[in-house]
C-alpha cells in the first residue's frame, strides 16, 4: 500500500495543490487557539495546524472530507480503535528514528525489523476489522477498507504473523555469550574470542561458585584447548539444530591491540575488542535469519504514518463537535455549492471560539446567532456598530466557517450552503510594534496592497478596524478606494468599521464602479439601549445608536436638565 497515492483529505487522483492562510489569516482567526483547545499534545498540535492553514477550493475534494468527517463523527468506536492505532503508529514511527541510527547493531536492527513488522500486522488486522464492522460511507474510509482488505488477503499475512514470532523467538534466545580470553606474558588481556551462544542467561552465584571453586585449587592450572575462531550454541543440550544456526561461525577471534578507545564503552581496550568480536558474531547470525523475512522483503512497515496527521485531525475535531453538540449548540455539514456563484447562506452562525469557551468552562451562557448571507444583492457588507456590539465576532464566525467548511468539519450554524473561496485574507488592525517604521496607516495600507496582489474573485476578505487612524478623514479617503477595488475584483468581504460615512452613499459607489460584487450596509443592532449582537441589512445607524445610549444613561438634554431642576427644587 502506497500511502503517497492514498489520503483521508484528497481524493485517490485529484489535485493536491493548496493555498496557505497568511500569518496575518493564522493569528486573525485564532488557529493556535483552535488547535490548542482541540490536543494538549506538541505533536497533534502541529499535525493539525499544518492541515487547517492549507486552503482547498476543488469542490469534490471539500465533499469528499465532509463525508469522511460525518463517519469519524457518527462512529465513537471508529475513533476509539483508530486512537489505539495510533498509538501503534507511534512506535512506528519511533522504530523508524531508531533505524536511522547507523552504529546500532546488526541484531537490534534486526529485532526493531520485526517488531516493526509485527507492528504493522497489527495494524492492518485492526483497522480491517474495525472498517468491517461499521456501517462506513465515505468514499475515503471504503476507499481505505478495500486497500486494507487487499493487502491482509494478498500478502500472506498469517504466515508472516508465524515468521515473525518464530524468529523474534530465535533471536530472543540468545541469553548469553561465552568468551574466551588469551593473555600475554605479563597476563594482560591480549585476544578474544566468542566460545558459544547460550539460552540461559549466567547467574551470579553460578559464576561466583565457579570462581570460588577455581581460586581454592590456585596450584592447578587446566590444560586449554584452543577454541579461538569458532562458535557454537548452547541450549538445554548442547546442539545447534533448535536454534537453527546450522554451521559454526568462525573467524570470531580479534586482537585487542587493533582497537582504539571509545568514548561509548570507555576506556577500555578489550571492551572495544567485545563490541566488535559480538557485533561480528551476531551481523553473521542476523544474515541467516533475514533469510526468512526476504519473501516480505516489498512490505512497508511505515504505509500508515504518513496518515496519522489526517486521522488525528478527524478524531479531534469529531471528540470537539461531539461536546459542542451535547451542549445543546447547533452544528451541521455544510452543502457544497459551485465556487463560481460566489454565495453563501448561513443559519444561525456564531463564533466557534463561544463554543469552544462553553465547552471548556460548561457555561450555560446563551449564544446569540445570526443568518448571514452572500449574494448578488450583497457580497462586500460595510459593518458598522457600537463598541463591543459583536462587529468582530460575526467578522471571525464567517471567516471560520469557510475555514471548518472546506476542511470537511462540521459548521456552528443551523445550516450552510456556500461556494468554496480560494483562500482567506484577513486585515486587523497592526501591531503597534510593526508600525515604527511606516507609520500605523502606512503599514496597514501597504498589507493591503499585498493583499490585493494575491487575492482573487474567489477570496474572502475580513477586514476589522482597517484603516481606523486618527485622521478619519485619511483613512477614509483610502478605505472608500479599497471598497473600489473589492468590487471591481469582485471578491466577498465583511468590513466591518467605525466609519459610518464608509457605509453611506454605496448606491453611488456601486453605480460608477464596474462590478458585480455589490456593496451593501450591514449594522448590529441596539433595543431600547442594549446591545443585541444581531445583525441585518440598514443604512448605518451612528445618530440612533448614540441616542438609544444617551436615554439609556440619561445623558440627553431632557434627562440631565430634569434631574438638575428636581434639585434645585
Amino acid at each position: 500500500m502506497n500511502q503517497e497515492e492514498f489520503s483521508l483529505f484528497y481524493p485517490e487522483g485529484s489535485d493536491t495543490t493548496s493555498l496557505t492562510l497568511q500569518k496575518e489569516a493564522i493569528n486573525d482567526l485564532s488557529i493556535d487557539y483552535l488547535v490548542e483547545a482541540l490536543t494538549k499534545e506538541p505533536y497533534e498540535q502541529n499535525s493539525i495546524k499544518q492541515l487547517l492553514i492549507q486552503i482547498t477550493c476543488d469542490e469534490e475534494i471539500i465533499k469528499y472530507r465532509c463525508d469522511v468527517f460525518e463517519d469519524f463523527l457518527r462512529f465513537p468506536k471508529l475513533r476509539e480503535d483508530l486512537t489505539t492505532l495510533l498509538a501503534k503508529l507511534k512506535d512506528l514511527r519511533e522504530i523508524e528514528r531508531f533505524q536511522k541510527d547507523f552504529e546500532s547493531s546488526h541484531l537490534w536492527q534486526l529485532v526493531n525489523r520485526l517488531r516493526e513488522m509485527d507492528c504493522y500486522v497489527d495494524c492492518i488486522t485492526q483497522i480491517k476489522t474495525t472498517l468491517e464492522g461499521l456501517d462506513i460511507r465515505s468514499e475515503g474510509l471504503i476507499t481505505l477498507r478495500n486497500k486494507v482488505q487487499a493487502i491482509y488477503n494478498d500478502s500472506g499475512f498469517p504466515l508472516l504473523k508465524e515468521d515473525i514470532e518464530t524468529t523474534l523467538k530465535e533471536v530472543r534466545n540468545v541469553k548469553s555469550i561465552t568468551l574466551g580470553v588469551n593473555l600475554d606474558d605479563m597476563l594482560r588481556p591480549k585476544t578474544v574470542g566468542v566460545i558459544c551462544l547460550n539460552n540461559k542467561h549466567f547467574t551470579d552465584s553460578g559464576l561466583l561458585k565457579k570462581f570460588m571453586s577455581f581460586a581454592s585449587k590456585q596450584s592447578e592450572l587446566h590444560e586449554g584447548t584452543d577454541v579461538s575462531g569458532f562458535l557454537s550454541f548452547h541450549p538445554a543440550n548442547p546442539t545447534t539444530s533448535s536454534f537453527g544456526l546450522g554451521q559454526a561461525v568462525t573467524g570470531a577471534q580479534q586482537d585487542i591491540n587493533h582497537f582504539e578507545n571509545s568514548s561509548l564503552t570507555g576506556a577500555d581496550p578489550m571492551s572495544d575488542a567485545l563490541k566488535r568480536v559480538v557485533t561480528d558474531i551476531l551481523k553473521r547470525t542476523v544474515n541467516n535469519l533475514k533469510s526468512m523475512l526476504n519473501k516480505y522483503v516489498g512490505i512497508s512497515g511505515y504505509s500508515f504514518i504518513s496518515l496519522m496527521p489526517e486521522i488525528i485531525f478527524y478524531i479531534r475535531f469529531a471528540e470537539l463537535i461531539d461536546k459542542i453538540l451535547a451542549k445543546g449548540l447547533p452544528c451541521c455539514k455544510a452543502e457544497i455549492t459551485s465556487k463560481a456563484n460566489r454565495t453563501c447562506t448561513i443559519r444561525d452562525i456564531y463564533n466557534f471560539k463561544l463554543a469552544i469557551k462553553s465547552v471548556q468552562e460548561n457555561s450555560d451562557n446563551s449564544i446569540v446567532t445570526n443568518d448571514f448571507e452572500f449574494s448578488q444583492k450583497g457580497r462586500i457588507y460595510i459593518l458598522t456598530g457600537p463598541n463591543r456590539g459583536g462587529k468582530t465576532t460575526i467578522t471571525q464566525a464567517v471567516g471560520l466557517c469557510f475555514l471548518l467548511a472546506q476542511h470537511g468539519i462540521y459548521v456552528p450554524a443551523t445550516s450552510m450552503s456556500f461556494s468554496p473561496c480560494d483562500n482567506i485574507y484577513t486585515h486587523f488592525p497592526a501591531d503597534e510594534n510593526d508600525t515604527v517604521d511606516l507609520g500605523r496607516l502606512g503599514e496597514e495600507s501597504k498589507r493591503l496592497s499585498e493583499i490585493f496582489q494575491s487575492a482573487t474573485r474567489y477570496s474572502l476578505l475580513l477586514l476589522n478596524e482597517s484603516l481606523a487612524t486618527t485622521n478619519v478623514a485619511e483613512g477614509l479617503y483610502i478605505a472608500k478606494d479599497v471598497i473600489r477595488a473589492m468590487r471591481y475584483l469582485g471578491v466577498r468581504c465583511v468590513f466591518n468599521t467605525h466609519m459610518h460615512d464608509l457605509a453611506r452613499n454605496l448606491a453611488q459607489m456601486n453605480e460608477e464602479t464596474k462590478g458585480d460584487s455589490f456593496v451593501e450596509s450591514m449594522v448590529t443592532g441596539v433595543e431600547n439601549g442594549e446591545r443585541s449582537y444581531k445583525i441585518f441589512i440598514a443604512p448605518p445607524q451612528g445618530v440612533s445608536y448614540a441616542k438609544d445610549i444617551a436615554e439609556k444613561y440619561g445623558v440627553t438634554f431632557e434627562s440631565i436638565k430634569q434631574n438638575i431642576d428636581s434639585r434645585t427644587e
